[in-house]
């Protein structure tokens, strides 16, 4: 089994921040998010609430420069990575497999950006799409790939975070 879909309804930016609280405080370490989205989606405001749902007091920024921040305080590591200014090639030249392995770093939260410029992605990662609705709000779609993921996803639900399961 494992593979699961879930829509989700963020009728504002709060939603989607809260979104992220729930996934910091309930993602094990070693949980890879692949964020994808046009600009302006909320992959970084999604990202914020990640680092609040995991305790990191540190404001959380968007790596377009620096490519990966790492913020070490909360419940476990937060790893954000924004692949904006890379091509394929170049962002093979990362390493980001030591962060998923946890080969050379704590196991902790990886959360990429424009993840779909990593041509080799782990397949245990759990994909998360997010876009906006015409009109206000925005909209995102969760792939989970194993049956934890899909019982971490069951239980944000039945916190009531998220609007539906497809």
């Amino acid at each position: 089994m494992g593979d699961g879909v879930f829509k989700i309804d963020l009728p504002n930016a709060r939603a989607t921040y809260n979104l992220g609280i729930c996934l910091g405080q309930l993602c094990p370490p070693g949980t890879v998010l692949l964020l994808l989205g046009d600009l302006g989606s909320g992959k970084t405001t999604l990202v914020q609430g990640i680092g609040a749902g995991l305790g990191i007091a540190e404001p959380i920024s968007s790596p377009t420069f620096t490519l990966i921040n790492e913020y070490l305080e909360g419940r476990m590591p937060l790893y954000h990575v924004d692949l904006y200014r890379l091509d394929s090639e170049q962002v093979g030249s990362l390493e980001l497999e030591s962060y998923w392995d946890a080969t050379g770093c704590v196991p902790g939260l990886l959360a990429i950006e424009w993840s779909e410029r990593i041509l080799d992605s782990p397949k245990s990662a759990i994909r998360l799409k997010l876009g906006s609705k015409p009109g206000g709000g925005r909209w995102a779609t969760v792939l989970t790939a194993t049956d934890d993921q899909v019982a971490l996803l069951e239980q944000v639900i039945c916190d009531g975070l998220l609007a539906d399961e497809v």
